[in-house]
């Protein structure tokens, strides 16, 4: 994975993701060992829209690396603004630094930023189409959950139609194979016909399309609630209207398995409440440490240093993004 961007985890096989998901693990039992494993590098975070989470995780993972970051978070606080472009920002930017992190709004920018640059982009969301480090957290929170990431049943829960977080994670354990999945939406906001017709495609793979969420919560092993986006809708009245229209408490929980999973990709609304965060079935925060860690090896992979004592379990395919 040396040199290569990651914009998509489509061009990774099945290996090269159970081998991120291998040192992450390793990283977490090795902080000590690995803390000086990307010293001298530079990370450049350029976030075109507003994220917490995502961004702290991207500079927190190479700091804990023993590298140093740069960047902005916000199209306000960048060139941009002046009407400069993603593909000349980028020239610019990949002198500074070895690795860039990018958000952007737009579908596609993280491949239009891959292009020009002359180090690694990793694509930390773009519009509604792909968040693949999220999917990577959300994989490694499943294996550390269950200690695999198949033969599951996987309920997604929320909004649907725009959640790019869903769209990525389908598409990957479809890939895996062995998967039921229970898409949960109102009418308004579900599962795009392409995702649908990738579920179709993996024999090994099916899923139901409901609305009711109680009809079918005592069936899932995973519960993946995502929060209805303002920012996605063009009409305020239809955000308002559909924004509450999924909240788990812990009397849908109650109705749940001992040892279902709670997923949620941050950050919430108010889809999840608050009493459900002490339930052992909430997993959302440890998605959160398991982002920091994948964000960690992959940033190690692409600037291709190794992490002190780590071998990989088995061997990898040796082609990768872009």
């Amino acid at each position: 994975m040396e040199g290569h961007s990651i914009v998509t985890l489509d061009d990774m096989s099945t290996t090269d993701i159970q081998d991120i998901l291998d040192r992450a693990g390793y990283i977490d039992a090795h902080r000590a060992e690995v803390s000086h494993t990307c010293d001298g590098r530079v990370l450049a975070t350029l976030f075109y829209e507003p994220s917490t989470r995502t961004r702290l995780s991207f500079e927190t993972a190479m700091l804990r690396l023993g590298g140093k970051v740069i960047g902005f978070a916000g199209a306000q606080l960048a060139s941009v603004t002046k009407g400069e472009s993603i593909s000349d920002t980028l020239k610019t930017v990949s002198n500074y630094a070895d690795v860039v992190a990018i958000r952007h709004p737009k579908e596609g920018a993280a491949l239009v930023a891959a292009e020009a640059s002359r180090v690694p982009v990793i694509n930390a969301g773009d519009g509604g189409h792909m968040h693949p480090t999220q999917t990577l957290a959300d994989l490694a929170t499943l294996r550390s959950r269950f200690g695999r990431i198949t033969d599951l049943t996987v309920g997604l829960c929320g909004d649907l139609t725009f959640g790019r977080t869903v769209h990525s994670l389908i598409e990957t354990l479809c890939r895996f194979g062995d998967v039921h999945f229970v898409l949960i939406s109102p009418e308004e906001l579900t599962t795009p016909q392409y995702v649908l017709d990738r579920i179709d495609a993996t024999p090994s793979c099916s899923y139901t399309e409901v609305r009711d969420l109680t009809a079918v919560i005592g069936d899932l092993d995973v519960l993946y609630m995502t929060r209805v986006q303002k920012e996605r809708f063009f009409n305020e009245d239809d955000y308002l209207r559909l924004r509450d229209t999924y909240i788990l408490d812990e009397a849908k929980l109650a109705m749940s398995k001992p040892d279902m999973a709670v997923l949620h990709p941050l950050p919430r609304v108010n889809e999840i409440a608050v009493e459900v965060d002490s339930d052992p079935r909430a997993a959302y925060f440890d998605q959160v440490r398991n982002g920091m860690l994948v964000r960690m090896a992959l940033e190690s992979m692409v600037v291709g240093d190794d992490l002190a004592g780590y071998e990989p379990a088995r061997p990898l395919s040796g082609k990768v993004g872009i």
